[in-house]
């Protein structure tokens, strides 16, 4: 990619120019980026507006900015995924660390509803994984993750997945989740589901759908989960 003059300012030029980098893997997760001064001489444009393409990069968490060290590559870790993306609290806001035990993983033919929403062929397979996780020994949530396995090939080989599912896909495929679109309503819990969270049937539970977006904007994860909500709450924070 070139930078000209044209409708796209500058520094959106820049900005799109190092999120392809970061999309092909040029620079590693964790790995420290060259400095204002060295990337503005590479490109042939103003330090200002090198600072001023990492700023948003930094505030979408594409980039991460160490005092005294300089800019690195956002590296997901079981810490930062649970803070940011992991969204049941209790009431008064504490941040929960789920444990997880894997149910199931296998594979199967796409849906037609998850081939549109993932941009697959109707003949491409998917990986469904169900899983259940627990806060303070009582389960707390079930959900079936669809893994398309044109993006994390033979992902259900892994005997032993981690936690934070998306530290995973960033170092062993190449994929960073930079942002996620949750619908949230209120449902009954299905009957298949209800004595995993030892429900009874038809109690009321949090019925979560996600959508997870690679850094490149791709829809590359479906998931949806069924919270049991006594004792936590769905906590969002807007700034």
């Amino acid at each position: 990619m070139s930078l000209s003059a044209g409708f796209q300012p500058l520094y959106k030029q820049v900005y799109d120019l190092l999120t392809a980098r970061l999309v092909e893997g040029y620079w590693k997760p964790s790995q420290l980026l060259p400095s204002e001064m060295l990337l503005a001489e590479e490109l042939g444009v103003s330090q200002g507006t090198v600072r001023k393409a990492l700023n948003q990069m930094v505030a979408e968490k594409m980039l991460e900015r160490q005092q005294g060290k300089g800019t690195f590559v956002a590296e997901h870790t079981q810490e930062s995924d649970l803070f940011r993306f992991f969204r049941l609290r209790e009431p008064q806001g504490t941040t929960l660390i789920p444990e997880t035990i894997v149910l199931s993983s296998s594979r199967r033919k796409v849906s037609k509803d998850e081939a549109k929403k993932l941009n697959l062929d109707s003949k491409e397979s998917v990986v469904e994984l169900m899983r259940v996780r627990s806060i303070h020994n009582k389960p707390a949530i079930i959900e079936k993750i669809i893994q398309p396995l044109s993006i994390f090939p033979d992902i259900d080989k892994n005997t032993k997945l981690p936690n934070a599912l998306y530290m995973l896909y960033q170092e062993q495929y190449g994929i960073t989740i930079m942002s996620v679109n949750d619908e949230v309503r209120a449902v009954e819990i299905p009957k298949a589901y209800a004595g995993h969270l030892d429900l009874p049937q038809g109690s009321p539970v949090l019925m979560i759908e996600r959508s997870s977006v690679n850094i490149d904007g791709r829809v590359v994860e479906l998931s949806t989960a069924y919270c049991s909500s006594e004792n936590f709450v769905y906590s969002v924070h807007l700034t």
